[in-house]
């Protein structure tokens, strides 16, 4: 680990060396989810595809599309791919779209916590930094949170869901950074207003918002414009079961997909169809190391672009970029 990158060999890795693993690692996920769960079986043989047709990345496009709706109208144990025994962890989550059970075993927790941790150590977090987490502890994803900020040695300040909570915890400890959602942190800067302060008098140096909703923090000018503090969104819908897939690097020109954990995918609205390098449409998210609830081709309803480019804090991930990129 650097100052700057939390695994700088994956990070910082060509291009053309990070195709070849995800060849690699797609061709395992698709044998696995088509060997060990009877949804992926049935919905691979439907279409009359395997493991042995994937001989490309471009080969991915045999495959089919799953939606939210097939995850919601399927029960969870006909995609799990192991039995209960090796589940690790069980996690509830819902948003407006509907409502998760997600299961992990211990590699999914590992993967889970390394990806939460390359995107706190480029936003800047370290072992001096103290961190409030806000929200319920029982989400998994803000237990990957807090694993990762101790294995960085930060100091980490669990601010639950109950707002005295937060303003006790404001005044006695000084944080200069807090993990939370977007409309948790406006809960936030609210409740503050509402006491006779401003979140602007602390020390708050770093806000990180988990985005349940799409890549994008809808109210993050509104919260850079109430505090001092830098926002770092990290794209967390409930149906991936995780928060890291993509995070913003100081940088900010859209958020990075994590390329050795997410194969990502652009697809015309409406369409099956791939779009042209750079032009926009719909995010489509292919786990490559999920062990317990695999996810191939589910398609986000998320608008973005992907761009190669290189990015100025050297990492070589394509980011996602949104319609209001830079709004």
């Amino acid at each position: 680990m650097s100052d700057m990158y939390a695994n700088p060999e994956i990070e910082t890795m060509p291009r053309e060396a990070l195709q070849a693993l995800q060849l690699e690692r797609l061709q395992k996920a698709v044998k696995w989810a088509g060997e060990k769960s009877g949804f992926y079986r049935d919905a691979f043989a439907k279409v009359g595809v395997s493991a042995a047709d994937i001989q490309a990345l471009s080969d991915i496009r045999k495959l089919p599309f799953v939606t939210p709706l097939d995850l919601r109208s399927h029960d969870v144990y006909d995609r799990l791919t192991l039995p209960l025994s090796s589940v690790l962890r069980f996690s509830y989550q819902e948003q407006s779209a509907g409502e998760f059970l997600q299961l992990y075993t211990s590699g999914d927790v590992a993967h889970n916590v390394e990806m939460m941790l390359r995107g706190l150590v480029a936003a800047g977090v370290n072992r001096t930094s103290v961190v409030g987490v806000q929200g319920d502890l029982s989400d998994s994803r803000l237990l990957d949170v807090q694993y990762a900020l101790e294995m960085l040695g930060a100091a980490v300040v669990p601010l639950g869901t109950d707002y005295r909570r937060w303003l006790r915890l404001m005044d006695c400890v000084s944080m200069d950074a807090v993990v939370s959602t977007p409309q948790l942190i406006m809960q936030l800067v609210i409740q503050l207003q509402a006491v006779g302060k401003d979140i602007a008098a602390y020390p708050l140096r770093m806000l990180f918002s988990l985005n349940d909703m799409g890549p994008q923090n809808l109210l993050q000018r509104h919260v850079v414009q109430r505090s001092h503090a830098r926002v770092y969104n990290f794209f967390a819908p409930p149906a991936l079961g995780m928060a890291g897939a993509l995070f913003s690097c100081p940088a900010q020109q859209g958020q990075h997909v994590q390329e050795d954990y997410w194969y990502p995918e652009v697809i015309a609205f409406g369409t099956d169809t791939p779009v042209e390098d750079g032009q926009m449409g719909e995010l489509v998210l292919t786990s490559l190391m999920a062990e317990a609830l695999p996810l191939i081709r589910f398609r986000t309803g998320q608008a973005v672009s992907l761009c190669s480019d290189p990015c100025a804090c050297g990492r070589t991930f394509v980011r996602a970029m949104t319609p209001l990129q830079g709004i």
